[in-house]
């Protein structure tokens, strides 16, 4: 397994990697960091940890939104109430549970 340094929202991780999946790594890197930094230009949230999640959601949002490109998983695996997401709902409930400071604890 390969190593990269990367930085996302100014903050440097090191990331293991499979020969081969660099490129695709190095896009999904370019992906979080492109929406992270959109959520705090916007200027209305500051912490880092709310940051991340606001962007993880509307990431998995938009892949929700995509055509499926791989074989449907059988109807078992399927998560309860696999329908429509409502992302302003969730971040709702998200914002109640991290509070007014941003954290969970």
């Amino acid at each position: 397994m390969k190593q990269i340094e990367v930085t996302i929202l100014g903050q440097s991780y090191l990331l293991g990697c499979p020969e081969g999946g660099e490129r695709d790594l190095l896009e999904a890197v370019a992906s979080v960091d492109r929406e992270m930094s959109a959520i705090r230009d916007g200027g209305k949230v500051k912490a880092r940890e709310r940051i991340a999640v606001l962007a993880a959601l509307n990431l998995a949002y938009a892949l929700a939104g995509r055509p499926a490109t791989r074989p449907a998983a059988p109807a078992a695996a399927a998560p309860m109430g696999s329908g429509d997401v409502d992302v302003g709902a969730l971040v709702q409930r998200l914002d109640q549970a991290l509070g007014a400071n941003g954290q969970l604890l």
